[in-house]
């Protein structure tokens, strides 16, 4: 018998990937935790219904998340990173050599535990000892920090459960408090085909707080429609005007600095929701 597991994105739409196997499947303290090994995306990790990541296209997420910010930074040094218990955006924060601390907030341990188990290529650089990992409620980590990170990267679900006031005014309000004085913080922020609002939103929000304000996207098949949106706070550095002096080499299978740029080039649907 063969068994598939279906994303429902909306009431009349989802995506579906056959089942090779079931590895977890608990209710922890905060959400329905599944892991699973599907046949053409190798193992993947789903939360209360939704696709966190998966083997075969992880690094389109984690790498567009961690680069953009931290090649925009002229010299990050202390990074947050709010959720992302996978570990693969602090995997992509290690491989800047100008990081001297990285903290993950995640306030569910058994992503963390089942991620290191089931999906080692991803959380394996948990263990560095430049990395901190806080098992807490990243809301309050920020509500308790103030002028402390260069940059912060808010790797959240999508706006449901515990992660709903990651997408409040108030959080990011938070988060400027808590960046340095030329701090930049990016949050992804969904789909613009499904939840367009939620992206208009969002953006209104941090235009207020944020003097440079910006979104980008990449291409992820597993997500929502595929088409993905993150959005970025910075209080003085622009993503658009990177000097090219400051891209070094580093080992990426989607980010270059060419897409660096380009992800900011929108799709008219898309800059229309900015308006």
């Amino acid at each position: 018998m063969e068994m598939w597991f279906t994303e429902k994105q909306t009431k009349s739409f989802g995506i579906t990937a056959k089942v090779k196997q079931t590895y977890v499947s608990e209710q922890t303290e905060f959400q329905k935790l599944d892991m699973i090994e599907t046949e053409e995306f190798g193992n993947m990790l789903v939360l209360d219904g939704m696709v966190m990541t998966t083997q075969k296209d992880e690094f389109v997420y984690h790498e567009m998340v961690a680069h953009v910010p931290l090649f925009t930074h002229p010299k990050p040094t202390n990074v947050l990173v709010v959720g992302g218990g996978d570990g693969g955006v602090i995997r992509e924060v290690l491989k800047h050599p100008s990081v001297e601390k990285a903290t993950l907030v995640e306030i569910d341990g058994l992503v963390i535990e089942y991620s290191k188990q089931y999906l080692p290529e991803i959380a394996g650089d948990l263990e560095d000892p430049r990395v901190e990992v806080k098992v807490d409620d990243g809301f309050m980590h920020i509500a308790t920090s103030e002028n402390q990170y260069d940059v912060i990267m808010v790797d959240s679900t999508e706006p449901v459960g515990p992660a709903a006031k990651l997408f409040e005014k108030g959080f990011y309000e938070g988060i400027s408090k808590a960046l340095k004085e030329d701090g930049i913080f990016v949050a992804q922020t969904d789909n613009p085909w499904f939840t367009p609002e939620l992206i208009t939103k969002v953006f209104k929000d941090v235009q207020e707080i944020f003097p440079i304000t910006r979104l980008y996207t990449a291409n992820i098949p597993t997500y929502p429609s595929g088409l993905w949106t993150f959005t970025i706070g910075s209080k003085q550095h622009d993503p658009l005007e990177v000097q090219e002096e400051r891209f070094h080499d580093i080992n990426t299978k989607y980010w270059t600095k060419d897409i660096q740029k380009a992800a900011f080039a929108l799709p008219k649907f898309v800059s229309d929701l900015l308006k």
